[in-house]
């Protein structure tokens, strides 16, 4: 039998920024955008590490069930993320929904199968970003930590995900108005796992938010 979620969300505690991530257009939080300017003043700045002994495999298993629900992460936030859901008779693998992408604002309407890539989830700090700028130095727990922290996680359009690479704030940003709440989790991934910024990263940073309109 299948199940169809209306609203998306599985209880994993999305940040307040999330009711934004649905519509690019809108703008942050004040509270949100003070807090974030303040948490870029006090990464560390410093260049990156090289890019030597990374691979995806250094983070864990790939959407590995880390909280425990039966389901794992990459499912977890295609439901959270999408609308409209339906989901298999094994409650977890998204089978369909209705993706408004943050990164172009396009609505994409998703079908597990041949075109399933056409949504892909980002890591919004990415992996060899993240290894370049601190996980090198951690051991396997934290680096699977992070590769499965939903804060750390979107749906996208499988086409700007790929474009996007590996690039920080400097490299890539969205098209879409969602830039400042973008960058803004950004901001909290890296002050929360402690990692790096460069100094071009954190002048791109800087000039987001000096743009951004709050609600």
């Amino acid at each position: 039998m299948l199940v169809v979620l209306v609203c998306a969300g599985l209880g994993l505690g999305a940040p307040q920024w999330a009711a934004a991530r649905g519509a690019a257009q809108f703008p942050v939080q004040a509270a949100d955008l003070a807090a974030g300017r303040q948490a870029l003043t006090t990464l560390q700045v410093r260049d990156r590490d090289p890019l030597d002994g990374y691979s995806r495999d250094r983070f864990g298993t790939a959407w590995a069930d880390v909280d425990r629900n039966g389901c794992d992460t990459r499912n977890d936030v295609l439901a959270r993320d999408l609308t409209e859901v339906v989901v298999d008779d094994d409650g977890c693998r998204v089978l369909t929904g209705t993706l408004d992408d943050p990164y172009t604002g396009e609505q994409i309407d998703f079908v597990r199968g041949e075109h399933s890539a056409d949504v892909q989830i980002d890591h919004v700090v990415a992996l060899a970003e993240a290894w370049r700028t601190g996980a090198a130095s951690w051991d396997a727990a934290r680096r699977l930590a992070l590769a499965n922290d939903p804060a750390n996680l979107l749906a996208v359009q499988g086409a700007a995900n790929q474009a996007k690479g590996a690039g920080d704030a400097s490299e890539w940003l969205p098209s879409s108005g969602y830039r400042c709440a973008y960058v803004l989790e950004q901001i909290r991934v890296k002050a929360a796992y402690s990692l790096w910024v460069t100094a071009q990263e954190q002048a791109a940073m800087g000039r987001v938010l000096s743009g951004c309109r709050t609600a």
